[in-house]
């Protein structure tokens, strides 16, 4: 049984932690229920830059690969169920003894969920790949391709995702109209998700301000120790105990598998006593640039969430706001930037309205000039008085080493089409509804904030 009350309160305190504090239609009510019930009421789909829509069941005959005609790559559709994508990358390459490095794939997908995604290989796997068999994934479209599939190749992704365990009412259709109408129209916060921080332990924005201010103690404190409600009772017990104890060698022990990082450190730890510097040199290269990455996304969801605290719309803009030109084919934000506030705000409200330009907010690195962006450096100074921190830590050696020059991200995304494709009685809720939708997003924008706006 769900206890909705829980579930309530596990979001808001997890939403709230990375900075997520407000919803774009607060006049409009929620539906309520709940979404990934089952990893089937979950489906997404690459689509290609192309604009092509990966289908899950397609699977196109392959042609011979040919070192001639410059085939370096095999290319296929993945087809995962309830799997993530770093755990299906890895049952590929253990079945076919590659390195890691020699597969590509455009971005990861829920894990809760049935996906499809575009994957290469460098050199011919045409046949083994033919005759591998792996639980829950399937290998489908599989083709020599001269270019492999690259980060953030695709366009985005499309979705059809059930909400469940929704409350019978007589407005129920009439609700739901009114939100997908507004959300077509203006779009809605582009926040970076739960994913982004870590869903059951939402702190890797903390962890990557603490990398950054090399405080190497408090790094181990906060990975190790603390406990977070929405975790596994298993996962805080452990914690805790090494919290009463200090019993570093029985922590180890006890620390289940599945805490690799935690375990790393502690043993770390047992061999060198308080060097936590050495403990945390120990966590690997990509861990700690996905952790400062965290910290710049949750600085971005801050100053949206203080523009809206604020009283600013996210979608009419205001004397200091960037506005990026988009480009003409796949709409994503381009170089080309003016300061509202000037001559030419007729025309940038104008392309505003046609969806032909969209207002900014930085993305904070070490090459960030904040003067560029004058409202959001008004925020941004005072998110710094706010969270207490040095703002020299962003002239890190860190953020150079991992390529944090600092970039700029849309304030807002609209779905393309959302629409309703069922709205049913529930099948697995007794007396509750479920609604079936269908929408697209662009790729780095988040299904499950369109979702939440949706739900409440």
């Amino acid at each position: 049984m769900v206890n909705n009350n829980s579930t309530l309160y596990n979001k808001t305190y997890t939403e709230k932690i990375v900075g997520i504090e407000r919803y774009s239609t607060p006049e409009l009510s929620g539906i309520g229920g709940i979404y990934k019930h089952s990893f089937k009421d979950f489906i997404v789909k690459e689509i290609l830059d192309n604009g092509k829509v990966l289908e899950i069941k397609e699977d196109y005959p392959s042609s011979a690969f040919s070192e001639e005609l410059k085939d370096n790559y095999t290319s296929f559709n993945l087809i995962k169920l309830n799997k993530d994508t770093f755990e299906a990358i890895q049952s590929i390459k253990n079945a076919l003894t590659i390195p890691y490095e020699s597969i590509y794939y455009s971005g990861l997908k829920d894990k809760c969920s049935i996906s499809v995604q575009r994957v290469s290989i460098r050199g011919n796997y045409i046949d083994e790949l033919k005759k591998l068999r792996i639980r829950d994934i399937f290998i489908r479209s599989i083709g020599p391709s001269k270019k492999s599939v690259n980060l953030g190749s695709n366009w985005g992704n499309k979705f059809i995702i059930t909400i469940r365990n929704i409350e019978k009412s007589q407005h129920l259709k009439e609700n739901i109209t009114r939100l997908c109408d507004k959300l077509n129209k203006n779009g809605f916060p582009n926040y970076y998700g739960l994913q982004r921080f870590g869903t059951f332990r939402p702190n890797s924005h903390i962890l990557g301000r603490f990398i950054l201010e090399r405080k190497y103690k408090e790094i181990f404190d906060e990975f190790v120790l603390r406990t977070y409600p929405t975790e596994s009772s298993e996962a805080q017990s452990s914690r805790n105990e090494l919290k009463i104890t200090g019993n570093l060698k029985e922590a180890y022990n006890s620390f289940s598998k599945g805490l690799n990082y935690e375990r790393t450190m502690i043993k770390h730890l047992i061999d060198f006593r308080n060097d936590y510097k050495g403990a945390v040199d120990k966590l690997p290269a990509h861990l700690i640039k996905l952790l400062i990455s965290s910290f710049q996304s949750y600085l971005f969801n801050k100053m949206i969430s203080l523009r809206m605290n604020k009283g600013y719309s996210l979608f009419e803009p205001v004397k200091g706001d960037v506005i990026s030109i988009l480009d003409d084919n796949n709409g994503n934000a381009t170089q080309i930037r003016y300061i509202y506030g000037g001559l030419y705000d007729k025309y940038l409200k104008e392309a505003l309205e046609l969806n032909r330009a969209a207002i900014v907010v930085p993305l904070i690195g070490f090459d960030t000039n904040l003067d560029e962006f004058p409202l959001m450096k008004q925020f941004f100074n005072e998110i710094i008085e706010q969270e207490s921190f040095d703002e020299e830590i962003f002239k890190s050696e860190l953020l150079m080493k991992h390529d944090f020059k600092g970039s700029f991200r849309t304030i807002t995304v609209k779905p393309l089409d959302l629409k309703v494709l069922e709205i049913l009685e529930d099948d697995k809720f007794p007396d509750r509804m479920k609604v079936k939708f269908e929408f697209s997003l662009q790729k780095g924008s988040y299904a499950t904030i369109l979702l939440r706006e949706i739900i409440k």
